[in-house]
């Protein structure tokens, strides 16, 4: 199983520059610790933003796609919306991921965790109900930019560092996936 997860450094980072992963996909299943990931992951990439200089006006490329609406997708998006960045998020199925298929009243959280946008979120017990609500009503509250059915099909980094991001039916550019 070692041997299927991929190589990335302190910051989440693979070893192509500014292509993170973070959350499941990474290895790291508990709900926590993707949001922490999510919410971490753009704070590096705002902070490389910042310390480069990085013009982001170009209108066809957004700073970040993130691909995956579960908990480090949706942390990462709300991350994205308080530093008030151009993203956006690509989701193959339903906002929740993995969890929203979990089965009823499952208990997903036992721990609190800070949530972008909202602060800490102290309940001590969540069923996948409960928080499958609470991101949609701190979603709902926020500009939260998400195209569902869209399945990610290729990344692929450009000379000029920008990113492509291939769906099915569409592309997507950007400085940071």
């Amino acid at each position: 199983m070692g041997a299927d997860m991929p190589v990335l450094s302190a910051e989440c980072e693979t070893t192509v520059p500014n292509l993170f992963i973070v959350g499941e996909l990474g290895g790291l299943a508990l709900i926590k610790n993707a949001v922490n990931q999510g919410r971490d992951c753009v704070d590096v990439i705002l902070q490389r933003f910042t310390a480069r200089g990085t013009a982001r006006t170009m209108p066809d490329v957004q700073d970040i796609v993130i691909v995956g609406a579960g908990p480090a997708g949706i942390a990462a998006s709300l991350r994205a919306i308080q530093h008030k960045m151009k993203y956006l998020t690509l989701e193959r199925d339903e906002i929740g991921g993995t969890v929203a298929k979990y089965p009823r009243q499952k208990l997903v959280m036992t721990s609190p965790v800070e949530f972008p946008m909202y602060g800490k979120f102290k309940k001590t017990e969540l069923s996948k109900e409960n928080l499958l609500a609470f991101w949609d009503k701190v979603l709902h509250r926020a500009d939260f930019k998400v195209r569902t059915g869209q399945k990610v099909e290729d990344i692929k980094r450009g000379e000029d560092g920008i990113f492509t991001v291939k769906s099915q039916d569409s592309e997507y550019r950007s400085h940071a996936v």
